[in-house]
């Protein structure tokens, strides 16, 4: 693929959110903004990964199982640290923020994947591509993000604490990536982040609900 594709495909993207961000505000505005770094995050991880493939000696196999994974992770979790540790550190609201972050990345890397593969697509490609890879980066980083506003309050877990977290969202894609290139278990892969979101999100809204009800009074 044309290496200024990625460019194009990025700008076609961007511009129009990027048209439509003054006409927000408050939380829809930050959670539009953290999907536009998403998306540029994905700009830089393909900037790093292509680095990564031009100097060292493995195949793409091992690279999208074992490097691509670590770096990915790394670029996704920057913004969630930088904004929980001198904005807010709140659950409720990293959490969605972060997820926003995973769903921008994988817009563009989805993109990328369609210009690469165009000939052999399909709209069952697109389906599954779109929720077996948007969630996968939506949860890696929404892991970060959850663990993050524990880590904030308890300093003293930070280095730690930190690269849990990373191990965990890294080991979680490195898996999805090997699952899905397998040949016979690539259904799994696909089924991995499903599987992950439904409880995530059940458990999220029930504990958005319960805290709702105990700021009203109500229990």
């Amino acid at each position: 693929m044309d290496q200024n594709m990625i460019y194009i495909l990025f700008i076609c993207i961007m511009v129009p959110l990027l048209l439509m961000l003054p006409l927000l505000t408050g939380r829809s505005r930050l959670l539009v903004g953290f999907m536009m770094i998403g998306i540029f995050a994905c700009l830089f991880a393909a900037g790093v990964n292509g680095f990564i493939r031009s100097n060292v000696d493995f195949d793409l196999y091992y690279i999208t199982t074992n490097l691509t994974p670590v770096s990915e992770e790394i670029i996704k979790a920057l913004p969630i640290l930088y904004y929980a540790f001198l904005f807010d550190s709140e659950k409720s609201k990293l959490i969605p923020l972060a997820f926003a972050v995973g769903v921008g990345f994988a817009v563009l890397e989805n993109m990328i994947i369609l210009t690469q593969n165009i000939a052999t697509v399909s709209i069952v490609w697109a389906v599954i591509r779109g929720f077996a890879s948007g969630l996968m980066h939506g949860i890696c980083t929404a892991a970060v993000g959850y663990g993050i506003s524990f880590i904030k309050t308890r300093r003293k877990l930070f280095i730690s604490g930190t690269f849990a977290l990373l191990t965990l969202a890294i080991t979680y894609h490195s898996v999805f990536n090997t699952l899905v290139q397998s040949e016979t278990y690539k259904y799994w892969g696909f089924v991995l982040p499903i599987s992950t979101y439904i409880p995530f999100i059940v458990f999220f809204i029930k504990s958005g609900k319960i805290r709702s009800l105990k700021e009203s009074g109500d229990v």
